[in-house]
């Protein structure tokens, strides 16, 4: 009777086998012909698909596409058309003037939305020039003070988006002056991404702006819901840091909607931020950005043309500076073309500072390069990360960044989360984009480029401030370390395009 009833079952074992040895390679053939991905993510995904079966085909379903679904891609693309003429209608006036080397740079960043560089903007880095370098938090809440007071002077209307948003100090005040503002009559609309700040969604703030008349989204709600997650990915993120009050006056930058002691992760605080205030004609240009990710999301109408409603005020003697948005639906490599370009523009110095450096293979070649063209290079880590894997892959790249000349600094006192690059004391690129593979193909982030000595000299300036507290990594520490250490930060280094 036994072998009557596993001969029974032979054909339905082998049945199963054969389809999971066809899904095994169809999967498998996916991750390598996918388009718009590099030979190092290739190799990886075929690597875990291969040697990890069921593990890595599950895995690859989850995490190994970018697809934002059909329906989203279609309403975006719609929106972006009906946008498009009034984006026509932000173009200068006349030309700007610009030192030779911007001029590249800035033409790169209108092929990515279509938005030119603009003159006669004031843009200005929040905080206090005078706060001493050991204390770097209080930049960051003089910076988020500057747009509560913007927001109580509201009028018209007040758009904001972060990634996170906590109920703490900082977010409490921005969420009062926010309802507030929509109470006396002004248009709020707010855009949170549903996974950053899912626990002020579940909160009493999120309720309070909703009975004071703020209209809210939750970004990327849907991600993770099944219809999604097969050959999609479920951590797609909207990591942008926007705000937009009257359209007249934009905030863009790499701070998040909370205190520096980020209580959500407060073992690594306090986090230390950028925020730039801006106004001129590039407010229009962000305000445009923030419309891109709403009216696909609400479908709401009447909005198409409010980026180039107002007419922009002009400073006499501003300075030129175009906004861009990357993200799943943009031109593939965006960010990291805009990355390696700045980096190969450097003449005499680049300082990049980044939370999150797993470069792609033409950043760290570009950055490798630099000092090997007489460009005295300067990159600024955190010491201790919030991310493990990341830890781990940024330092596998130490020892080859030191070879080639590069100056490693690490900061010591909290999470160095500012995004930052000053070239040559003319240029400068700010946002919400980290140096990793999740900013680079996966989140929509904003970014600003200003081409400015002042606005770079205040940078650099709060640049000095980071590097004069850290620590400069040097060979030998390098050398030092042991085998098992070097083998987990390249093994991580080298499954990073997985992560």
């Amino acid at each position: 009777m036994g072998p009557e009833v596993g001969g029974a079952h032979a054909p339905l074992q082998w049945g199963i086998t054969a389809v999971a040895f066809v899904a095994h390679l169809l999967v498998a053939a996916r991750a390598l012909t996918r388009a718009n991905r590099t030979p190092a993510s290739r190799a990886a995904w075929v690597a875990v698909v291969m040697l990890a079966p069921v593990v890595g085909m599950v895995a690859y379903l989850l995490l190994g596409e970018t697809s934002i679904g059909r329906a989203r891609f279609r309403r975006v693309e719609q929106a972006l058309r009906r946008m498009g003429a009034a984006a026509a209608a932000m173009a200068p006036a006349a030309p700007v003037a610009v030192a030779d080397s911007a001029v590249p740079l800035l033409e790169l960043a209108r092929t990515i939305n279509g938005l030119p560089a603009v003159g006669g903007n004031r843009v200005t880095l929040l905080g206090d020039a005078d706060s001493p370098a050991d204390a770097p938090e209080a930049d960051c809440r003089r910076a988020l003070d500057a747009l509560v007071a913007d927001i109580e002077q509201a009028r018209e209307s007040v758009h904001i988006a972060f990634y996170i948003w906590l109920d703490d100090g900082a977010g409490g005040r921005v969420a009062d002056a926010l309802a507030a503002a929509a109470r006396r009559g002004v248009a709020c609309r707010v855009m949170v991404d549903a996974l950053g700040s899912r626990a002020f969604i579940e909160g009493s703030r999120w309720k309070q702006l909703g009975q004071a008349g703020v209209k809210r989204l939750k970004t990327l709600d849907d991600i993770n819901r099944l219809q999604h997650m097969a050959f999609s990915r479920m951590d797609l993120r909207d990591h942008r840091k926007i705000a937009v009050i009257d359209n007249r006056i934009a905030y863009s930058g790499s701070q998040n909607c909370a205190d520096p002691e980020f209580r959500v992760k407060s073992a690594y605080a306090p986090w230390i931020d950028l925020l730039l205030r801006c106004e001129g004609p590039v407010v229009a240009q962000i305000q445009f950005l923030f419309l891109s990710g709403w009216i696909p999301e609400t479908g709401e109408t009447g909005l198409d043309g409010y980026a180039a409603a107002a007419a922009p005020a002009w400073h006499d003697g501003g300075c030129v500076a175009a906004a861009f948005e990357t993200g799943p639906i943009a031109r593939h490599n965006a960010m990291a073309d805009m990355f390696v370009a700045c980096i190969y523009a450097a003449r005499r110095e680049l300082v990049i500072t980044t939370p999150y450096f797993v470069p792609d293979e033409s950043i760290l070649r570009a950055i490798c390069a630099a000092p090997r063209r007489g460009v005295r290079t300067a990159l600024v880590l955190p010491r201790r990360n919030d991310s493990w894997l990341v830890g781990q892959a940024s330092r596998s790249t130490y020892a080859d960044l030191l070879q080639c000349g590069v100056e490693v600094h690490e900061y010591p006192l909290g999470l160095l989360h500012a995004k930052s690059m000053t070239i040559d004391g003319q240029i400068s690129l700010v946002g919400s984009a980290n140096i990793d593979r999740r900013s680079l193909e996966l989140n929509f982030e904003n970014s600003l480029l200003v081409a400015d000595a002042g606005v770079t000299a205040a940078l650099r300036r709060r640049q000095e401030k980071y590097l004069s507290v850290s620590a400069r990594v040097t060979p030998e520490q390098v050398g030092g370390w042991s085998f098992a250490t070097r083998l987990v930060q390249n093994a991580v280094a080298m499954m990073s395009p997985v992560l």
